[in-house]
């Protein structure tokens, strides 16, 4: 009988990344330098979910690296944390024309990336970061102004975990107010985490191929 290889939800990860790399499920393949997959720790018990990649993100291959992605990083650490501590994804892996808003027939086609993503994460804390993120995620239509800072519990790549909705910080740049409303949001995630930390839920470890090319994908 042959030996079972047991792989990690990291290494899950990184051969799902090297397939997306590859990805031209919808037409913003054909005008990327690159596919942002995503970046921070495979094992992450708090992720981030933002809208799409900047031209910033497209020449580099890495999430909030711009502007919004310098307030994020402050943001962390006034909490604390640092991009290595958490998993930084967007909706979209490929930059929009214009940084335009993602187009329904983009987001469809790309959200089944994100949600592998989360499957093979398994965060705590799911943090969306405005309105495109927090509306898939959860699956309802009321925008970032009326839930931002208000937990839900829901399922999330099939398992349990706290929904927690955030301004953008590209909205918070320029706007003392928004930015003020933010950082608090943003100061209840140690308090979130801790309460979800407190009973933890097994990890599940993934044997044998890759569900991404069982379920076909790709």
């Amino acid at each position: 009988m042959a030996a079972v290889t047991d792989l990690t939800p990291a290494d899950e990860l990184s051969a799902f990344a090297q397939r997306v790399a590859t990805c031209t499920k919808c037409a913003l393949a054909q005008g990327r330098t690159q596919v942002v997959f995503g970046s921070g720790d495979p094992n992450a018990d708090l992720m981030f979910v933002g809208e799409a990649p900047g031209f910033h993100e497209d020449q580099q291959g890495v999430p909030f690296v711009g502007a919004a992605g310098k307030l994020l990083e402050q943001l962390l650490a006034g909490i604390g944390l640092t991009r290595a501590d958490v998993y930084i994804a967007n909706v979209l892996k490929c930059r929009p024309p214009g940084n335009r808003d993602p187009m329904p027939e983009e987001i469809e086609a790309c959200e089944v990336h994100l949600w592998r993503q989360i499957e093979l994460i398994n965060p705590r804390v799911v943090a969306t970061l405005g309105n495109f993120a927090t509306k898939l995620l959860s699956g309802k239509p009321t925008g970032i102004t009326r839930v931002h800072g208000q937990e839900q519990e829901t399922t999330l790549g099939g398992r349990r975990a706290l929904l927690y909705p955030l301004y953008h910080p590209a909205a918070a740049l320029y706007t003392p107010r928004m930015l003020e409303v933010l950082q608090s949001d943003f100061g209840r995630l140690p308090e979130l985490l801790g309460r979800v930390v407190e009973a933890p839920a097994p990890k599940p470890v993934l044997v044998g191929a890759e569900p991404a090319v069982q379920l076909g994908l790709f």
